[in-house]
């Protein structure tokens, strides 16, 4: 009679169990130096070796072979009728979710008492799920946990430490505790190749990816899939054949899902959802994978390596690794993570998973600033346009006005130092042509609200810092400015910016211009057009105020040429 692979290749020595050495090592030294413990408690995720280690642990202190080292022969009567779960008097295997209650704490109180079958055996109680028992079970057990029989051993496991801890707190302190590890998909898939070279079969590399995946660290589980493939047809065993049997989405799913993200096109995700309600699907499961996905994604974007990758599905993340930025993966995962229960327990999943996916196909992209400040602006790695560039015949350090080339028809962001979205809006409305002006002190007075309109059409933020500025001298071609109202905000902008505002208005004057901040303070050129007081005015006051308050919302909205609206 054929018994189940999980079964057939249980280990049966310490040195079989995988990744779980922190506790074997401890365990098998227990043994060989007669050092054993009264009780333990092993913990961890199911299907992981908790029980198999604790009949480990009874074969080793029952067998009459074993090695120095603490290791059980395996072989002998004793090892196998524990190892097969067999009727024995010396270990005794409970199960906890179907006596949980004080009589059967009890009952195993009094057993307890009697002495082990053969001399130098050792008494093993083992109780399987151990969370499920009452309090009053356990208050029951506690004194004899605190002062067993000689011989006597207790081993407690459990997938729940937590109820544990909060039904019956004192308990913890009389066993010694060990923690399970999750046994890693690469571990598993060498595991499962193993078992197929035993059995004389044969699985692509792809399909036990799939099983180790599936399996969530629990190598119980994925003996159990694999048995459920080999029961499923003749043949090698396929990813395709895992993925009917355990009902998975095919990668090329996955891929029609990321090129609609990464081509940003969301009639595409209504026919994706169809073909999947068609083929029947699991939402929920199908948004898991999908998560998985753009968690293997982030990771080679960053550098790293993500295990448990079908070769179809690492290449497919690595072309579209490109296509996406990592801030746009991380707020697709965060926004998957917000709706996840509403996809679980919605009555209309279908409707929070289109949802869920389109707002992925229209979310906005994310903008690296720092990149963007660095390099003069938004994809345009190239260092940014000098301010001024000399002209021969010019006196040393006097900057003349920025070339420009006859194809353009409004101001560069190199020339501006502002730099623009590409997908933001339209630049503003080319600059109002000021010519003639002569370069006086009062013809600059008189045409000052002119030069700051043009300089509006090159930086709408340099031409607020300007308007709060009056001539104060000129000397060609030097022109003195002095702020009618203290703003070091201002002043800083200025600062920064003078060659545009020296290019505005050597054009004006058809001669080369150098402006000097720092003049005496004067009071404003008074406006032949009187301003009104009027709600947009008072909103513009408003934003100004809000600008000069704070340098970093003023920095990023200048450089990035930026509205601030409320």
């Amino acid at each position: 009679m054929s018994i189940a692979l999980a079964r057939r290749y249980r280990p049966r020595r310490f040195a079989d169990l995988l990744v779980q050495d922190h506790v074997t090592a401890v365990l098998r030294g227990a043994v060989a130096r007669d050092r054993i413990g009264h009780g333990y408690l092993l913990t961890g995720p199911r299907g992981v070796g908790k029980t198999t280690a604790a009949r480990i642990l009874a074969m080793a202190l029952n067998c009459a072979h074993r090695d120095a080292e603490g290791e059980p022969c395996g072989e002998c009567a004793s090892c196998t009728r524990i190892w097969n779960g067999s009727a024995n008097l010396d270990v005794i295997e409970i199960d906890a979710a179907s006596n949980r209650g004080v009589d059967d704490a009890r009952d195993l109180r009094e057993r307890a008492m009697y002495a082990a079958s053969e001399e130098g055996h050792h008494k093993v109680y083992i109780v399987d799920e151990a969370h499920m028992l009452t309090r009053e079970a356990w208050n029951a057990l506690l004194k004899i946990l605190e002062e067993p029989p000689p011989g006597v051993v207790f081993v407690f496991a459990t997938t729940e430490p937590q109820k544990i801890a909060a039904t019956a707190a004192p308990v913890l302190s009389r066993l010694q505790r060990f923690d399970f590890r999750r046994i890693g998909p690469t571990a598993i898939r060498d595991r499962l190749r193993a078992v197929l070279a035993a059995e004389q079969l044969a699985a692509d590399d792809d399909a036990l990816t799939l099983i180790a995946r599936h399996a969530d660290g629990g190598m119980r589980d994925a003996l159990s899939v694999l048995d459920q493939c080999l029961s499923f047809g003749e043949g090698a065993v396929t990813a395709d054949r895992v993925r009917e049997v355990l009902g998975l989405v095919g990668d090329e799913v996955y891929a029609s899902l990321l090129a609609a993200v990464a081509g940003r096109t969301p009639a595409a995700i209504f026919p994706l959802i169809e073909r999947l309600m068609e083929a029947g699907a699991d939402l929920g499961e199908f948004m898991a994978g999908a998560g998985e996905m753009l968690r293997a994604l982030l990771m080679i974007q960053v550098g790293a390596d993500p295990e448990g990758l079908t070769e179809s599905m690492r290449e497919l993340l690595q072309r579209h690794a490109v296509q996406l930025q990592p801030g746009d993966v991380l707020r697709m995962l965060r926004l998957l993570t917000d709706n996840e229960p509403a996809i679980r327990r919605s009555a209309n999943a279908r409707l929070v998973v289109e949802t869920v996916l389109l707002r992925w196909t229209m979310l906005d992209r994310v903008v690296d600033l720092e990149r963007v400040l660095a390099s003069g602006g938004v994809g345009s790695p190239a260092p940014r346009a000098p301010r001024t560039t000399p002209v021969p015949g010019t006196p040393s350090g006097v900057p003349s006005t920025p070339t420009r080339r006859a194809t353009d028809a409004t101001p560069t962001a190199a020339s501006s130092g502002a730099s623009i979205p590409s997908d933001g809006p339209a630049a503003s409305a080319a600059a109002p042509a000021i010519a003639g002006l002569a370069f006086t002190l009062e013809s600059l007075r008189d045409r000052w609200a002119d030069v700051v309109a043009a300089v509006r059409g090159e930086s709408r933020f340099l031409a607020e810092a300007l308007a709060g500025t009056a001539v104060a001298a000129v000397a060609p071609p030097v022109v003195s400015l002095a702020l009618t109202e203290p703003n070091p905000l201002f002043l800083e902008r200025l600062e920064q910016q003078a060659g545009v505002i020296e290019g505005v208005i050597g054009r004006a004057v058809a001669a080369p211009v150098r402006v000097r901040l720092g003049g005496a303070a004067v009071a404003p050129a008074p406006d032949p057009r009187t301003r009104r007081i009027s709600d947009a005015s008072i909103r513009a006051d408003r934003l100004k105020g809000f600008r000069a308050k704070d340098p970093t919302l003023d920095a990023a909205a200048d450089e990035l040429d930026l509205e601030i609206v409320e």
